[in-house]
């Protein structure tokens, strides 16, 4: 099963994207009247790459909303499980899709597909087998319960032409560390929503602790 191609914007360079935003928000969006704001606040704070993770009802619907009121967001999918959920993605005008692993059919639908593929990967053996299937870029998943920092600096000895997006226990508190490993380009995580504030829906305070975020990762922005 293939994506079908779709009119959209032009594709994205995701590794050229990953470098320049460094921190992609993980959100799971609950109701869907809270993803434009939810957007337009992270857009403010200079974090326009929006990872929406297909957890919820409203999910496919939120990406649908923030693709057509906030242009300036490139917004993308996260839990992607089978190739089914690439086709609503980039029908919804997800322009990205994260998944946390692959299967052989997951790749095959991705590469019929429009929209770039972030596979999961936890082991070399999965590294390994994404590389063979042409994939230089990946996401690290769950990161910190499959090594962490450690194990990321054990993969680039043996592969360092693959680069990573590593999410699950990346947070404030060591985002930088794992930036400052050759083979990261970005790091993903919810931190930058926190789930009390939005929920409140207290986007200004949304927006500034971004903007702190970001900040600390471009000190001179």
């Amino acid at each position: 099963m293939s994506v079908v191609q779709r009119d959209r914007p032009a594709a994205l360079d995701m590794r050229q994207l990953l470098r320049e935003v460094r921190l992609v928000p993980v959100l799971t969006i609950e109701r869907l009247a809270d993803a434009v704001p939810l957007a337009r606040a992270l857009i403010a704070a200079g974090l326009r790459a929006l990872e929406i993770t297909l957890r919820t009802p409203v999910a496919l619907d939120a990406v649908r909303a923030i693709a057509r009121e906030v242009p300036d967001a490139a917004v993308g999918v996260g839990t992607v499980l089978e190739p089914a959920d690439l086709l609503r993605a980039q029908g919804a005008g997800a322009r990205f899709a994260f998944s946390p692993g692959f299967t052989s059919e997951l790749l095959i639908a991705a590469e019929g597909g429009g929209i770039p593929f972030i596979p999961g990967v936890a082991t070399a053996a999965e590294i390994m087998q994404a590389r063979a299937r042409g994939y230089r870029l990946l996401k690290f998943f769950p990161a910190e319960q499959s090594g962490g920092i450690a194990a990321l600096k054990a993969h680039y000895g043996p592969i360092p032409d693959v680069s990573f997006c590593p999410t699950g226990g990346v947070g404030a508190h060591n985002m930088k560390e794992y930036l400052a490993q050759p083979n990261v380009v970005a790091v993903g995580g919810s931190f930058p929503a926190p789930a009390a504030d939005l929920a409140a829906q207290r986007w200004d305070a949304i927006r500034d602790h971004a903007k702190e975020l970001r900040a600390q990762l471009n000190p001179s922005s």
